[in-house]
């Protein structure tokens, strides 16, 4: 059962996410605890929660934020997940040999090749449906890395600040339309059991995302600086 700082740690974590509290924003107790609608304790749980995952930064005595997104942070995030997600997708595909396994992924490859203009245009503005989608494909990959836990463990402690990095791409959907096709390419490889296809295909699609995710980084401090007058 969930505790309110269970809670309060989940709100924190998906508007940290989601860039609805974007990096460098302050963080305090009083008006966090009146956001969610809950005390100050479990605000102050929750904090320190952020700070031991890397989503905040203490900046002196009392003075906590939500931690920037530096380029050398986020290159050193992708070389991490590309040596994780390359095995994984060579596992996934050694792995998928049952019809059910065969079948789902094979089932994702077509769902992301139906992703284009249209459908991201018909979206939410936070582009949700996709993401849940590409939520769709991870919860099937960790499935596939049920027998190695060790890997799993791994990549589900760096998934949360790839989502975080990945989503400063929402509003290009030129960009998430080439997403879609290069998840639906490793999808695919899976499905046809071929491990070495579908780790080129990891590889390729990190190295877009990575380019692109470079593209759209503001550097420390630009949005304080726009909010100025």
């Amino acid at each position: 059962m969930s505790t309110a700082a269970d809670r309060a740690f989940d709100a924190l974590q998906a508007a940290i996410v989601e860039g609805e509290i974007a990096p460098g924003a302050p963080l305090t107790e009083v008006e966090q605890a009146d956001r969610l609608g809950v005390s100050r304790t479990p605000v102050r749980e929750a904090f320190a929660r952020l700070i031991a995952a890397g989503l905040a930064t203490e900046r002196g005595p009392r003075t906590l934020v939500v931690s920037e997104i530096e380029p050398d942070d986020v290159t050193a995030l992708f070389e991490l997940r590309t040596a994780l997600d390359e095995q994984a997708a060579r596992l996934a595909a050694r792995r998928a040999t049952t019809g059910e396994g065969t079948a789902r992924f094979a089932g994702l490859a077509a769902r992301f090749a139906a992703v284009d203009a249209a459908t991201l245009s018909a979206d939410d503005p936070h582009r949700h449906g996709y993401y849940a989608l590409v939520a769709e494909f991870d919860a099937a990959l960790d499935q596939s890395l049920s027998g190695s836990p060790y890997l799993a463990a791994a990549i589900a402690s760096t998934r949360v600040h790839l989502a975080r990095v990945r989503r400063l791409a929402r509003d290009d959907d030129a960009r998430l339309a080439a997403s879609a096709a290069e998840h639906g390419a490793i999808a695919r490889a899976i499905a046809d059991g071929d491990p070495e296809r579908a780790a080129a295909a990891t590889r390729l699609h990190l190295h877009e995302a990575l380019t692109s995710i470079h593209a759209h980084l503001p550097r420390s401090g630009d949005d304080q600086k726009k909010e100025r007058p």
